[in-house]
């Protein structure tokens, strides 16, 4: 027997914790979190979409941690640090250009002193220049591999030297580590590396407790997912739900890999993608 398929509304997904509006619950109560990466970049948009380092940073504030958030933007991150305090959660800004090496180790210091310890991490840093293969130079391929993944690795190497036992570091990849329909190749190889990385990352920290996951968002409503959606608007044609996800869906993951609730998954990578890349779509 053929059922047909059942054709709902794209907003049947959109829960609470969808758009941001559930309540926190005490699951990062006394943790310590570092997000780099933690404003978003300038939009002219009448409604701004939160991006995944801002939403995560606000999530985890709510859910009682304290958080340093850092990036390269000073007014974008001091943004997101106003936003929680106004909701009482704590947080101190962070300015920090990450294709800098003594500016991370600098970070990493600043952001231990702020919050006391350091035992919970999220690297959220990248860019795309979205160039196919015939039209990369090697500058742009060495400045966009250089944010995307030699950054992590500084980042994670410098945090491994101070983070507490039993510590965890999330690194945001993407669904173009997976496939090369974008035609970017410099962000896709980048993102891809970062998977690799993630787990060289959990084997250097496990003789301290210290967890490595990756997560991977797919198409997401943020300032640069709307930036590509600009480029190309059919982008988001196959996506299941009928919708592109939102910062705060990517956030929850993060969540999760972030707390003791995830205490035994490590070195893992997380498609947050709505079901895109699974092949029966």
């Amino acid at each position: 027997m053929n059922v047909p398929e059942r054709k709902v509304s794209p907003a049947t997904q959109m829960f609470q914790e969808a758009i941001g509006a559930a309540p926190g619950r005490g699951r990062m109560e006394g943790r310590h979190l570092l997000v780099v990466g933690a404003g978003q970049r300038d939009t002219d948009d009448e409604e701004v979409a939160v991006g995944n380092g801002r939403a995560i940073s606000l999530l985890a504030a709510r859910e009682g941690a304290r958080v340093a958030c850092a990036d390269i933007n000073q007014q974008s991150v001091q943004g997101t640090v106003d936003r929680i305090t106004a909701d009482g959660g704590q947080a101190s800004a962070l300015q920090v250009d990450v294709s800098d090496p003594q500016a991370i180790s600098a970070m990493i210091e600043q952001a231990r002193a702020a919050l006391g310890q350091l035992d919970a991490l999220v690297v959220n840093v990248g860019i795309s220049h979205g160039l196919p293969l015939d039209k990369i130079s090697a500058e742009s391929w060495d400045k966009e591999h250089g944010i995307n993944i030699r950054s992590h690795m500084l980042i994670c190497q410098q945090a491994l030297r101070v983070m507490e036992p039993g510590s965890s570091i999330v690194l945001t990849s993407s669904l173009a580590s997976q496939r090369p329909t974008g035609r970017n190749p410099a962000y896709e190889t980048s993102k891809a590396a970062q998977l690799a990385l993630g787990r060289s990352v959990a084997m250097a920290g496990h003789g301290q407790g210290i967890r490595c996951n990756v997560v991977a968002p797919g198409l997401i409503d943020t300032p640069m997912g709307r930036a590509a959606t600009a480029r190309r608007a059919d982008r988001a044609v196959n996506v299941p739900f009928g919708r592109q996800g939102t910062g705060w869906e990517v956030a929850y993951p993060m969540l999760f890999l972030l707390s003791h609730e995830s205490s035994y998954v490590n070195g893992h990578t997380l498609m947050v993608d709505g079901g895109l890349g699974n092949s029966i779509f």
